[in-house]
């Protein structure tokens, strides 16, 4: 019994750990490149691929990339006016968000108008189902989609009419 456990450890260390496998780069004559570890097919060009993973923490670290600090630029202004004028010019808008309806209706407004259960020209049929719920009935003409409410004990009859975007182009009251 003891002999077994004393040959294998014996023998354990001695048998190589498979830390990085061969990998083949295969290109085809389109410049395709496929990855296997089973070699390529005949008419793609084999490549023996370097595959070195080393473990975290043994090698050195390697520095981050320091950003370049520069001085922001202002153009030159004479006077107040000039330099005022400059300041508006330098504003940039990144990342608006477009509802596809032009963003005639946004922020408090196109909440207001939710919460009120009231539309505004402008506004989506995600926001008028949001304000309105959906519709009794729904009817359509060319581009041009409606959304029909019926009366209730709130509100009155109501008609929304929705251009080809999807956007509030009309309401009506029956």
């Amino acid at each position: 019994m003891r002999l077994p456990a004393l040959l294998c450890s014996i023998l354990i260390p001695l048998v190589p750990t498979c830390e990085a496998a061969s990998v083949f780069r295969c290109t085809a004559a389109d410049g395709n490149v496929l990855f296997s570890q089973y070699g390529c097919p005949v008419e793609r060009q084999q490549e023996i691929q370097e595959a070195n993973n080393p473990t975290p923490g043994s090698s050195e670290p390697v520095p981050m990339a320091t950003p370049q600090v520069s001085a922001p630029q202002k153009p030159a202004a004479r006077n107040r006016g000039q330099r005022k004028e400059a300041e508006r010019e330098a504003v940039v808008v990144v990342g608006e968000q477009q509802n596809g309806c032009g963003n005639r209706v946004t922020g408090s407004a196109r909440r207001k108008a939710i919460i009120e259960g009231s539309v505004k020209t402008g506004m989506t049929r995600r926001d008028v189902e949001s304000a309105l719920g959906r519709p009794d009935r729904t009817s359509q003409h060319n581009e041009t989609l409606r959304y029909h409410y019926e009366a209730d004990k709130k509100r009155g009859a109501r008609t929304v009419t929705f251009d080809e975007d999807g956007c509030v182009m009309g309401k009506s009251k029956r």
